[in-house]
């Protein structure tokens, strides 16, 4: 009987529910990256002139971007409350609530009047809703995937918790294949109200995921642990985290560094840069976001498999010494303008590469902590450096390409030391395991 069979579950439970809540928590993983991506994209080319108009195109796009930073700015607040009420209530209830804040904000955003229409209270309201998409987002994560990593065998954890990893490339590529299709649309109707519908639209996976997630079973780890916790006081469960797990807490951050920044290059700035820099259409450097999205779906599963097999940390160290080594190549083929040389510059390091890293992270970040402060402590891992890692990443590009006349030089020399700093902190936290 594997360890994620507890008393009062049957192992036959375990198994048919374990099914059930990865794809559970995939829906939910899902809508949290479509959400994202929309705002990622959509932040370079329509916020900056549709919320933030000036006479200068970079400080248009800085100010857009600024919004999409405040978004992670908010992630390790929720993180914090999810993370608190999940340790104590559990996380079921939890990733209900997460689902429904962060896709009603998202709804919402896709009906806000413009700058033209209601003036400063536009990009004021917008900011409030990023607020609340990130807080909701911040306690989406940790729940989606600890409860497919709680549910599943010990020696089966890395793959299970993969399968809510794998809602970043079905996410990204709905996502990336929907603006794509908006932009053959004249640009005053795209402009207008074509990328307003693929925000509204995701209130169907919305209703979708609530219906899924209220019909699963509590974690029967998390019900195992609040059991054994009823005779003693466990005090806050972030206090408790920081002060029995604080080498863990930033080990884990700074293997996050290189997932965040690689990912928001990749997925976020290479559009503003293949249409802005290169000159290519832009719904053409979409389709190519999106094949790297449909080669992650089958990348993300088999490296969180592996890592069952060889070590997650060793997975880890390994994918952020590849992607290291592959953000220069990428930028060059990207420069040639050519399109064949573009995909590859995009689809092997990011579709290919990145789930090294993306794929056993979940379990890597799980593997840190108990289950009484678990989902405090993956959220707030993932979500606070998600400020530093993520948030301002495309506002770092921006500004990196601006100072050495639009040259990528200095971001792929950003891409390596966020690599480096990961990679030496997937060692640490190997070491550690096996102390």
């Amino acid at each position: 009987m594997s360890d994620a069979t507890l008393e009062g579950y049957p192992e036959e439970v375990v198994v048919n529910d374990v099914r059930r809540v990865a794809l559970a928590s995939l829906i939910g993983s899902t809508i949290e990256w479509y959400d994202f991506f929309l705002y990622g994209v959509v932040a370079g080319i329509v916020f900056n002139e549709l919320y933030f108009p000036s006479d200068d195109a970079t400080i248009s796009i800085l100010l857009a971007y600024a919004t999409f930073a405040v978004g992670f700015v908010a992630r390790p607040l929720g993180g914090l409350i999810f993370g608190h009420y999940g340790d104590r209530i559990g996380r079921k209830t939890m990733l209900v609530i997460s689902l429904l804040l962060m896709g009603g904000a998202t709804v919402l955003i896709g009906l806000l009047p413009t700058y033209d229409s209601i003036g400063i209270a536009a990009p004021i309201i917008l900011l409030f809703l990023r607020v609340a998409q990130g807080i909701g987002i911040g306690g989406e994560w940790g729940g989606a995937v600890l409860m497919a990593y709680e549910f599943a065998p010990k020696e089966k954890r890395g793959f299970y918790a993969s399968i809510p990893q794998i809602g970043l490339s079905i996410g990204l590529f709905m996502a990336s294949g929907v603006m794509a299709l908006l932009t053959l649309l004249p640009d005053d109707a795209f402009m207008a109200w074509g990328w307003r519908a693929a925000f509204v639209a995701s209130i169907i996976l919305v209703f979708l995921g609530t219906w899924i997630r209220s019909t699963i079973n509590e974690s029967p780890e998390f019900e195992k642990a609040k059991a054994e916790s009823r005779n003693r006081d466990q005090g806050l469960p972030f206090v408790t985290m920081i002060k029995r797990y604080p080498g863990n807490v930033l080990m884990g951050m700074g293997a996050r560094y290189i997932d965040g920044v690689f990912f928001n290059i990749f997925a976020v700035f290479s559009i503003v840069y293949l249409t802005r820099y290169v000159g290519m259409e832009r719904s053409f450097a979409l389709w190519t976001v999106c094949g790297a999205a449909v080669a992650m779906i089958f990348a993300i599963p088999f490296f969180g498999h592996l890592s069952d097999r060889i070590g997650r940390p060793r997975t880890y160290a390994i994918g952020s010494l590849l992607l290291t080594l592959s953000v220069f190549p990428a930028f060059a083929l990207m420069s040639t303008g050519d399109p064949l040389l573009i995909i590859l510059g995009i689809v092997l390091p990011f579709g290919i590469v990145y789930p090294m890293c993306y794929g056993p992270e979940a379990a890597l970040f799980a593997d840190l902590f108990d289950p009484s402060v678990r989902y405090t402590g993956v959220s707030f891992v993932y979500q606070f450096s998600g400020i530093f890692a993520a948030g301002i990443t495309p506002m770092i590009a921006t500004a990196l390409m601006s100072a050495n006349d639009n040259d990528p030089f200095w971001l792929c020399c950003y891409v390596v030391f966020a690599g480096i700093v990961s990679m030496i902190s997937a060692i640490l936290i190997g070491r550690r395991a096996q102390s």
